[in-house]
């Protein structure tokens, strides 16, 4: 369920505030193919069946960045801020990829108010993303996304 702000200004003290999961996600080899066409990056251990299976994972993984990537679907599922003119995408810090993310395997983002403040016109918000795999002991990603919401 989406935790919705009413406005920018209602971020501010909300540090701390855990703003629950998402659905989870299947990735698909057609994903990670997909992934590694934009970007061009076709190592073996993401988009060669054969070869990974005989690799360390014992099967294809998906691309670090592909896995950072999607906190950007995820994001929108954990939060929405009303009553905005517009909401920009201003960075990231700290990323960590802890676990390898195998084909097949479904994730989830979890996420949580790490620091909200007023910065230019805006409210900038850091909102830490956890991203699980389904039966895994450690996360596939770890990332402190910034955004920055203008009131409407």
């Amino acid at each position: 369920m989406t935790t919705v702000f009413e406005r920018p200004a209602e971020l501010i003290g909300k540090e701390g505030t855990q703003l629950g999961v998402t659905d989870w996600l299947t990735i698909s080899q057609e994903r990670i193919n997909l992934f590694a066409d934009a970007t061009g990056d076709h190592q073996w251990i993401h988009v060669d069946p054969v070869k990974a299976a005989s690799g360390p994972y014992g099967k294809c993984i998906a691309h670090g960045y592909l896995t950072l990537s999607l906190v950007n679907l995820f994001l929108p599922e954990l939060m929405r801020v009303d009553n905005t003119s517009m909401g920009v995408n201003y960075g990231v810090d700290k990323v960590r990829f802890p676990a390898a993310v195998p084909v097949d395997s479904r994730i989830r983002g979890r996420g949580e108010i790490v620091a909200a403040e007023e910065v230019k016109g805006a409210v900038q918000v850091i909102v830490r993303i956890t991203v699980e795999i389904e039966g895994g002991e450690r996360p596939a990603c770890v990332v402190d996304t910034i955004s920055r919401f203008f009131p409407a």
